[in-house]
């Protein structure tokens, strides 16, 4: 392979974005000849296609999916750069944008983030908490550092982010001490008709206990369903019904909140996933909470 000339990848690439000659052109302001000749010399350099005709417009192939992998990050880190030097910013990881989804409970994000203030070099930690959608836009646009997600970046979605797994926890239910032994004995035959709190029902979690609950055949009485995580555990604080979380954090759930163990679900389980905007992570903060959530946390 001949030396790779930039210009050549950069007709490429944003052909690869539009999805035709065309488009790319007025994009470029630059004729459509000129941009196929580009593909051409770039096509004999690697020595071999890079598209295929796909109706009216064009598609990658196979090698062209792999330079495009490449292109994407050679020009998204050299927009990065621009900015960087745009804003006269030198400190580069001085600061950390964590997008957590609304579904995790806070302890998990808690637990998750907090070894990132532990780095020698300080950093200063932004949270935002939000929905799966918003969040992977603000990745996009490189307002967030890393999203901490209990699902993966659907496949095909158009949007650069990899997914880097921390690991599983089971899922389990605790009560305040002064009510949780009447139902420890016989679990999970003594849910049945046990006051519970429970997610939402379009929450993955609340559809996996239904499941659950059918598969052991428990009938419990639902007192109250809440959103918020946090919220759930102040209202089995007050012994008014048993809620269900990560075992992972079982020790933190009976201290912060007068809680015991009541039972735990095996078959009921959660993963929870970094996402970043880079396939190899380099950011230390992001680095230091992926390593520690998978020897410590999830382990």
């Amino acid at each position: 392979m001949r030396h790779l000339n930039y210009s050549h990848l950069h007709y490429f690439w944003t052909v690869a974005r539009e999805g035709s000659i065309a488009k790319a052109s007025e994009l470029l302001h630059i004729t459509p000849q000129t941009i196929s000749g580009q593909l051409k010399l770039l096509e004999e350099s690697i020595g071999e296609p890079l598209f295929q005709r796909a109706g009216r417009g064009l598609s990658l192939t196979a090698m062209g999916d792999v330079v495009n992998l490449y292109a994407d990050e050679i020009f998204t880190l050299g927009g990065e750069l621009a900015q960087r030097v745009q804003s006269q910013s030198i400190e580069v990881h001085n600061k950390l944008s964590v997008g957590i989804l609304n579904s995790i409970p806070k302890l998990i994000a808690f637990r998750t983030i907090a070894p990132a203030l532990e780095l020698e070099e300080s950093i200063k930690v932004i949270c935002q908490e939000g929905e799966f959608e918003t969040l992977l836009g603000d990745l996009a646009v490189h307002k967030l550092d890393l999203i901490i997600s209990d699902r993966q970046v659907p496949a095909g979605l158009n949007v650069k982010a990899y997914n880097h797994k921390l690991g599983n926890s089971q899922i389990a239910f605790f009560a305040h001490k002064s009510i949780a032994s009447r139902y420890s004995k016989k679990f999970p035959q003594s849910l049945t008709n046990a006051p519970l709190l429970l997610p939402a029902s379009n929450n993955q979690m609340r559809r996996d206990l239904d499941d659950w609950f059918d598969e052991v055949g428990v009938q419990p009485n639902i007192v109250a369903e809440v959103d918020d995580s946090a919220l759930i555990k102040a209202f089995g604080e007050a012994a008014i019904g048993l809620f269900p979380a990560p075992y992972a954090v079982a020790e933190a759930i009976e201290s912060m909140y007068h809680a015991k163990l009541v039972g735990t679900i095996e078959s009921v389980t959660e993963t929870y996933y970094t996402i970043s905007p880079e396939r190899k992570i380099k950011h230390p903060g992001v680095l230091k909470i992926t390593e520690e959530a998978r020897s410590r946390l999830f382990n």
